[in-house]
């Protein structure tokens, strides 16, 4: 029987439940926010008054939505030679727009001043950071591959390529963000065969900046001491989002309180339908509810894993390992800090969070990675992806690593 779909229908399915799931909870959730923002000088607002609109962030996402699939199909259909010859312009660009938001930037009373104003609608270049520097880590791998286990050319070269990217995101204090672009291009580079050695220097290096971050920086440093003493009573301070975040997943139990019945996204908890969206979908839902999110995830990095082992290059394999790494650590990242495993990093949920610039970014991502899983070796949905693993396969032009 003749496929209808040539791409990895499982990993579509998976993000297409995401999308639903987020849109049914920015519904619920985003109500107090929605009446917040549509009568801010109303004194009682109520959903039955003329100037309330109860469910403006429901529009608005649904909107961006709507953005994020012209994007993602759009993305399905451009061919990966495009990706490859724009990675480098894309790169540079990301960069100069990230130096720019340093004096042209908005914080929306966040720390984090990481926003552009564009026409009334405000742009988050680092969450498209993300995508830039894979496509330009992946081009770059695949051209270097005779030396990248090398320091001098190898490993000095990738630190320059991802201390360029990482460095504007950290002077705009969107840490979350820094956390997620290092730990995409390691990924990225440990696939491409560097040397364990190097990887664990800069791994080193890396916690002696995060060391000297927290310690250096006041408001990092509130967050840190906020996460150890979150079993303690706290009064507005950053252990108060962990707390109320905890409080919001403990009272949702086993069958959650339903929809639009959660205490936490009225009063309580920031960011309901932002940062904190896993947590308040965790009250209504409960955890036998809650827990198809979190294997969502895992089926994500299962299917995105097998279409990188299965690419037909070096280029699309490094992509897909990229976008993939990218998905699942910040979902995870996310869910640990509503969890209170993890201090406050202010990274949304892909494909469920409000927010629009992630929300595009994620879906341009998912339809190139769709696109990869077209021209796989073997078919991404081929019974056959829970075979050992092989080295390489001579057709891709892949190389052994050593």
């Amino acid at each position: 029987m003749k496929k209808i779909f040539k791409f990895d229908t499982v990993l579509a399915l998976a993000v297409l439940f995401l999308l639903i799931f987020g849109l049914i909870m920015i519904t619920s959730i985003g109500v107090p926010k929605s009446i917040s923002l549509s009568a801010p000088g109303v004194e009682y607002p109520n959903c039955s008054d003329a100037t309330v609109d109860c469910y403006l962030l429901f529009k608005k996402h649904l909107f961006r939505l709507f953005v994020g699939l012209v994007a993602f199909f759009v993305a399905l259909k451009l061919s990966m030679k495009f990706w490859k010859r724009i990675s480098f312009i894309m790169y540079v660009a990301l960069i100069a727009l990230l130096f720019f938001v340093l004096v042209s930037g908005e914080a929306f009373g966040t720390i984090a001043t990481n926003w552009l104003v564009i026409f009334e609608t405000s742009l988050q270049p680092s969450e498209f950071a993300k995508l830039g520097i894979i496509l330009y880590l992946a081009y770059w791998l695949s051209k270097k591959r005779d030396s990248v286990e090398s320091f001098q050319n190898g490993f000095l070269p990738f630190c320059v390529i991802a201390g360029l990217m990482i460095l504007p995101i950290v002077m705009q204090n969107d840490y979350g963000s820094t956390m997620v672009v290092g730990i995409i291009a390691i990924t990225i580079f440990f696939v491409a065969g560097a040397r364990i050695k190097h990887l664990a220097f800069g791994v080193l290096l890396a916690m002696v900046a995060t060391i000297v971050v927290v310690s250096a920086v006041p408001h990092v440093r509130e967050r840190f001491q906020g996460f150890m003493r979150i079993g303690e009573e706290c009064i507005e301070d950053y252990c108060w989002q962990s707390q109320q975040a905890n409080i919001a997943v403990g009272t949702g139990g086993f069958w959650g309180k339903g929809l639009t019945q959660g205490v936490q996204k009225s009063y309580w908890l920031p960011q309901a339908s932002d940062d904190f969206i896993f947590a308040a979908s965790a009250e209504e839902l409960g955890f036998l509810r809650i827990i198809f999110i979190v294997l969502a995830y895992f089926l994500i990095a299962i299917r995105g894993y097998t279409i990188a082992n299965r690419a037909s290059s070096n280029y699309e394999m490094f992509v897909a390992v990229g976008i993939t790494t990218w998905i699942v650590i910040q979902a995870f990242i996310n869910i640990a800090v509503n969890t209170a495993l993890m201090p406050v990093t202010g990274v949304t949920l892909p494909f469920v969070s409000y927010g629009g610039s992630s929300l595009v970014a994620s879906l341009i991502g998912i339809g190139i990675l769709l696109n990869i899983s077209q021209h796989t070796t073997y078919h991404a949905s081929s019974t056959n992806r829970w075979r050992n693993r092989r080295t390489r396969h001579s057709q891709s032009g892949r190389y052994r690593r050593t």
